[in-house]
């Protein structure tokens, strides 16, 4: 029997740049793997001029309506127009500022964008992000002691992304590869502030991850010995002897997103302090 992947269209209204919304409606749409969304992201829609012609878009592509809209007057229109076209709207942010609302007891300031205010903690996050940026792949290892966090692992294990995820959240990250029978950097052995974590992952997944890596032509590589799985337990062998030897924590990212990865070092870090 034809597979056969139904489509819908997804509306994403904000007031600002949208990023909440995506992600709820991606999270939403993933738990329904027969239909796929047809993503219309509308950001910073402050006005009834720019809403309206928003509105006339849904009509014209009717589906789902998920929103962030501060301003009551507008997130009104919303309402009353889609129940006008007969589509589903939800105000994402609403009952969760309701529930704020009831527990702390406290008014609620209605302010657009809120969150991306440029506060200490956003200057924090630029800062982690430089570190981040600077520290990549072993680079600066004079300055471990100052990172929040120091990641380990043989080639192709996320370590990247994860480390830039995690400043994203004022994380500051570095990261080092474990290449087999090279001696990691000695400043490594003398931090005392950071956690040090290394990344793993099956010797299959880590294989396959390397065969699908696009490489530049580098004088002496020898492509067989990187993707060769015997070659590639050796390195795990090595990475795994290591934490073993230094009693730094191991997490298995086979089967973990970036998101997921990165949550499983913050839940370590207080532990570990």
């Amino acid at each position: 029997m034809e597979n056969r992947t139904n489509f819908f269209h997804l509306h994403l209204i904000s007031d600002s740049t949208g990023e909440t919304l995506i992600s709820a409606g991606r999270a939403a749409s993933a738990q329904f793997k027969s239909a796929q969304p047809v993503e219309h992201v509308y950001p910073l829609i402050r006005n009834r001029k720019q809403l309206f012609a928003v509105l006339d878009a849904i009509d014209n592509e009717p589906g789902i309506v998920l929103y962030t809209v501060v301003d009551r007057e507008l997130a009104g229109l919303i309402d009353e127009r889609c129940v006008e076209m007969g589509v589903a709207s939800v105000n994402v942010l609403e009952p969760v500022m309701a529930a704020f609302q009831l527990y702390l007891g406290a008014p609620l300031r209605r302010r657009v964008g809120a969150q991306h205010v440029m506060n200490a903690g956003y200057f924090a996050r630029i800062e982690a992000l430089n570190f981040t940026m600077d520290h990549d792949d072993g680079q600066m290892p004079e300055d471990y002691n100052d990172a929040d966090v120091v990641i380990i692992g043989i080639s192709r294990t996320s370590k990247t992304p994860t480390s830039i995820y995690l400043a994203n959240r004022g994380i500051k990250t570095a990261n080092i590869p474990i290449v087999y029978d090279v001696p990691l950097p000695e400043a490594l052995f003398t931090a005392t502030r950071p956690l040090i974590v290394c990344l793993i992952a099956t010797t299959d997944r880590i294989s396959q991850v390397r065969e699908n890596r696009v490489l530049g032509v580098t004088p002496g590589f020898d492509r067989s010995q990187y993707t060769d799985r015997a070659a590639i337990s050796e390195e795990l062998k090595y990475a795994r002897s290591l934490c073993a030897r230094h009693n730094w924590p191991l997490i298995d990212v086979t089967r973990r997103s970036i998101e997921e990865t990165a949550a499983a070092i913050v839940a370590l870090r207080p532990k570990l302090r």
